[in-house]
């Protein structure tokens, strides 16, 4: 009688990221195509960070999730398996799907945030000069100055009147509507100005956007560039100079997210840092089947491209304060040791974007802990500058925990640091919410143009993020 020898598969000692279109199927591309479709629809409905909270709670309502306030005023009970959201200022978000375990084990975390590098308009904006109506602006977040001028821009954002009521503004986004620019000198013109480095080319002060030039047919009225300007907002709005006092408005590309590349690979759009990890962790949170076995967060917040600062930045205690509410209203005897121990015993993805190789500006990065186009997800350990200042820095236990994860979730994910040491660096949420002790590390998509007017990210790359965050939010610890 023959033995029959066992085959024993090959193992290679050797790693090597690899291009996820080499092993996607054909099903699983399909897949990619309609979140990656659905993921393009947010992003063009969402182009502030009221806006995506707005479309973030139209999506969560159509899927059965309740305004939590509602629970905080009556008292009723939440149990495993019910679906609440919490709102700050319309402009920060928390979603939670119940999980089966007491809150006080703990809560499965993945945190984005909404708002994105822009143009904002003052308080006391509107002027005119030389035959032109301008508005006066201040730049928001990191942006390069120079991309900025001589593109379309959209008026965005929202009038509050003294009593409360809100008038939404969008001018820009209908092909019919008109759209608004920032000069720049042209070439003749701008030998001084060549001299100049790229970051003192434009100044801040002179990101003023050209709104109007035609006058007001009134003989005797002053300033007719700026008050026609203003009767035109009147007539469409309702509002007078005086209320630009309570406004938030704000200047963004007016071009739509598109397909990039002959062979629609890639997206490129406006602020998909960091909505491309907002809306795939929140599609996410959606799809998780059943009741998860630890309770699942997703945040959508405010102001982190200006250091999470403020009542909707991650450095105020909005989700403290929810978690807090949460445990109130999942346990017979809240306390506060027991809140700790929730916040303690959470883990968390800290979904933010992450700089991509790019083969025209290769000295910046060291390409083999840098992460690449369509290699899938991209983990980073730690964020900071210098000598990881300002950095989290993930333990070794908790990425082994999240490499079981995602193995098992077949989720397509490489590893990636932003530049070479020395070069520059950033920050994201991640060490405002380890301070707790929870488990945290940096998990989002690599872009291209990060804070440019229009990013580009890899379509393989969204998906495997949506797909990473699923398989966190619904996953246990075993």
């Amino acid at each position: 009688m023959k033995i029959k020898k066992e085959k024993t598969a090959k193992t290679s000692l050797a790693y090597t990221a690899k291009n996820g279109y080499e092993k996607i199927s054909p099903a699983t591309r399909k897949h990619s195509d309609q979140i990656n479709r659905l993921y393009m629809d947010f992003l063009a409905k969402g182009k502030t960070e009221r806006e995506a909270h707005d479309e973030a709670i139209a999506l969560l309502e159509a899927a059965g999730f309740k305004n939590m306030a509602a629970n905080e005023k009556s008292g009723a009970r939440l149990r495993p398996g019910d679906k609440v959201y919490r709102s700050c200022e319309g402009k920060t978000l928390m979603a939670v799907t119940i999980g089966k375990r007491p809150l006080a084990d703990g809560m499965h975390i993945v945190g984005g945030h909404t708002d994105a590098p822009r143009i904002d308009i003052k308080q006391n904006p509107l002027y005119e000069n030389s035959g032109l109506a301008l508005l006066d602006t201040h730049y928001y977040g990191g942006i390069k100055k120079y991309q900025w001028v001589t593109i379309p821009l959209a008026l965005h954002g929202v009038f509050v009147k003294p009593d409360g009521k809100k008038v939404k503004v969008c001018i820009g986004e209908n092909p019919a509507d008109p759209v608004f620019c920032i000069t720049d000198l042209l070439p003749h013109l701008g030998a001084d100005q060549g001299k100049k480095t790229l970051s003192e080319g434009i100044e801040g002060e002179n990101l003023d956007a050209i709104v109007g030039s035609a006058p007001v047919a009134e003989k005797d009225r002053k300033e007719k560039f700026k008050y026609n300007v203003l009767k035109l907002l009147h007539e469409r709005y309702g509002v007078k100079e005086e209320d630009f006092l309570s406004a938030e408005l704000e200047l963004v590309p007016a071009n739509p997210p598109r397909e990039a590349g002959l062979d629609r690979s890639m997206v490129l759009g406006y602020g998909q840092d960091d909505r491309v990890c907002a809306y795939t962790a929140l599609k996410a949170l959606l799809d998780v089947p059943g009741t998860p076995e630890y309770t699942s967060v997703v945040l959508l917040c405010d102001k982190e491209e200006i250091g999470s600062v403020g009542s909707t930045g991650m450095a105020a205690n909005f989700f403290e304060n929810s978690a807090a509410e949460l445990l109130n209203l999942t346990t017979d005897k809240y306390s506060e040791l027991t809140l700790k121990r929730a916040m303690a015993n959470s883990w968390m993805l800290s979904a933010d974007v992450n700089a991509l190789f790019d083969p025209l500006y290769p000295a910046v990065s060291e390409k083999k802990n840098t992460a690449v186009m369509n290699h899938g997800v991209c983990v980073t350990k730690y964020c900071g500058s210098r000598g990881k200042s300002g950095s989290s820095d993930a333990s070794a236990e908790f990425i082994a925990h999240i490499r079981r994860i995602f193995d098992r979730g077949g989720v397509t994910w490489q590893t990636g640091e932003l530049g070479k040491v020395d070069q520059g660096g950033g920050g994201t949420i991640a060490y405002l919410m380890a301070r707790y002790g929870m488990k945290v590390i940096d998990c989002g998509v690599g872009l291209l143009s990060m804070h440019a007017p229009m990013e580009l990210a890899g379509k393989l790359d969204i998906y495997m993020a949506y797909k990473g965050y699923l398989a966190f939010l619904k996953d246990g610890r075993k």
